[in-house]
C-alpha cells in the first residue's frame, strides 16, 4: 500500500543517429517526501522509453528534445515536466522538474536485458519439471503450475502459495522470481515443490480473482494439496506461504490439511493493525497522522482489503498442531517482525516441532537491505538471502 507522488506520461519521437552515445538502459530513484520512485530510462534501437517498476509500468514512450555526446534532455509535455542530464563518469547526472519542483535524478547504466538477478535458476537442471493443472471445482478455477521433483523422487513435497494480489507461479516482482529460486534450491536438496499461477492469472483460468479473499484462495491451495496427495508419490505434503500465503498456511494448518508449514512473513495479527503500521511507516511525513478510521474509509469498496482488515489469524494459528517454520525479517516494513513474532511465539508455544526466527537485516522479500521499504526491492540484486534458503532446506530435511 504505497501512494506514488509522480505520474509520468511521455510522448514518443524518434532519436537521431547520435543515440549511439547513450548505451542501453539506465536506472535511478526520484526521491521526495521520504518516498523513492525507481525510474528506468531505455535508449535502444532508435527509441526512447521509460519504465516505472514500482507502478508496474514499462515501455512508456518518451520524447527526446536534445541528445549530444555529453548531455540529454527529455520532456514530459503533457505535465510540463523535463529531465535534463549530463554524462559524467559513465552515469547520467541530472534534474527532473515538474510543476515547479526540481528533484535530482542520477542514473546508472544497467543491462538491456533488465536488472541483474544472479539467483534466477539457469539450466541444465539436476531435477525434472512437469507442467500440471488442478481444479477448484467450487470456484470454477483451473490452476496451472510447475511440479519440480528431484531425480529419484522425494519424500516431501511443498505447495507454494504467493502473497496478496494476482501473482504468477514464480511470485515474480521487479524481475525477481523468489518461488523459482526456492523451488530450485529445494529440488537440489531432495525436496519437491508445486508452485502455481493464482486464479485467473498467467496460465490459470477461471475463478474470480478481483473479489477473492484469502478464504477463497485457501480453497485453491487446498485443491492443490488434494491433487498432490492423489498422486501417491510423496509421504508428506507441506505448504510454504509468503505473506498472505503464510496466512493461508495457518488456515489450512488449523484444518489439518498439511503435514508441515513454512511461513515466510505470514501475518499473525489482525489485518487492520498491519495496514495501519504499513501506512504510518511508509516514509512519508504525511502518513504519520493516519488514523484507523481514515484508513478504513480509504479502503472502502476493496473487498479483499475490507476482509483482511477484519480478519484475525490468531485462532487458526493456535489450532495448528503440525510442525511450523516461521521466518520474519527484522527490516520487514510490510509484516513487521516486532509486531508478529511475539504473537507467533505465544500461540505456538506448545507446538514442540516449531521454529520461529527473526532474520536479521532482511526485508519482506527476505533480501538484505538498507531501510526495508518496498522502494528498494527493484535495485537489490539478491532475490532471497542464502541463509533463508539454508534454513528452509535444513528444517524440512529433518522432518
Amino acid at each position: 500500500m504505497k501512494k506514488l507522488f509522480f505520474t509520468l506520461v511521455l510522448v514518443c519521437i524518434g532519436l537521431t543517429a547520435t543515440a549511439q552515445e547513450v548505451r542501453r538502459s539506465w536506472s535511478g530513484n526520484l526521491e521526495a517526501m521520504g518516498q523513492k520512485l525507481p525510474i528506468v530510462l531505455n535508449l535502444v534501437d532508435g527509441k526512447c522509453t521509460l519504465d516505472s517498476p514500482a507502478q508496474g509500468a514499462t515501455g512508456i514512450p518518451a520524447t527526446v528534445d536534445l541528445l549530444t555526446k555529453d548531455s540529454i534532455k527529455i520532456s514530459v509535455k503533457s505535465l510540463g515536466a523535463t529531465y535534463v542530464a549530463c554524462f559524467v563518469d559513465g552515469q547520467l547526472q541530472g534534474t527532473f522538474a515538474q510543476a515547479g519542483m526540481k528533484l535530482p535524478l542520477n542514473m546508472k547504466e544497467i543491462s538491456p536485458d533488465g536488472p541483474n538477478r544472479p539467483q534466477t535458476p539457469k539450466g541444465p537442471f539436476p531435477y525434472t519439471t512437469e507442467e500440471v493443472t488442478f481444479t477448484n471445482t467450487k470456484a470454477g478455477a483451473t490452476l496451472a503450475g510447475t511440479l519440480t521433483v528431484p531425480q529419484g523422487g522425494a519424500k516431501c513435497v511443498m505447495i507454494m502459495v504467493t502473497g496478496s494480489g494476482p501473482e504468477n507461479r514464480d511470485e515474480e516482482i521487479y524481475a525477481h522470481k523468489p518461488f523459482a529460486v526456492i523451488a530450485d534450491r529445494l529440488a537440489r536438496a531432495g525436496i519437491a515443490t508445486l508452485r502455481y499461477d493464482d486464479r485467473a492469472t498467467g496460465q490459470s483460468v477461471g475463478g474470480d480473482m478481483k473479489n477473492a479473499t484469502s478464504i477463497d484462495l485457501a480453497e485453491d491451495a487446498a485443491a492443490g494439496i488434494e491433487w498432490l496427495r492423489a498422486q501417491k508419490r510423496f509421504k508428506k505434503v507441506g505448504l510454504l506461504g509468503h505473506s498472505e500465503g503464510g496466512l493461508i498456511a495457518f488456515m489450512l494448518g488449523a484444518q489439518k490439511k498439511v503435514d508441515f508449514i513454512v511461513s515466510l512473513a505470514g501475518p499473525a495479527v489482525k489485518g487492520d493493525s498491519i495496514l495501519l503500521y504499513q501506512s504510518r511507516n511508509s516514509g512519508s511525513p504525511l502518513a504519520k497522522g493516519i488514523t484507523m478510521e481514515y484508513l478504513r474509509n480509504m479502503m472502502k469498496g476493496n473487498k479483499w482489503v475490507e476482509w483482511f482488515m477484519d480478519y484475525d489469524p490468531t485462532e487458526n494459528i493456535a489450532k495448528t498442531k503440525c510442525p511450523v517454520l516461521a521466518l520474519n525479517g527484522t527490516k520487514d516494513c510490510q509484516v513487521p517482525a516486532a509486531q508478529n513474532i511475539p504473537v507467533l511465539r505465544r500461540l505456538l508455544a506448545k507446538n514442540k516441532k516449531t521454529i520461529i526466527k527473526e532474520c536479521e537485516g532482511l526485508n519482506h522479500l527476505f533480501q538484505h537491505c538498507d531501510t526495508g521499504r518496498p522502494d528498494e526491492y527493484y535495485n537489490i540484486e539478491e532475490t532471497i538471502a542464502e541463509e533463508v534458503l539454508a534454513d528452509i532446506v535444513g528444517w524440512v530435511n529433518k522432518l
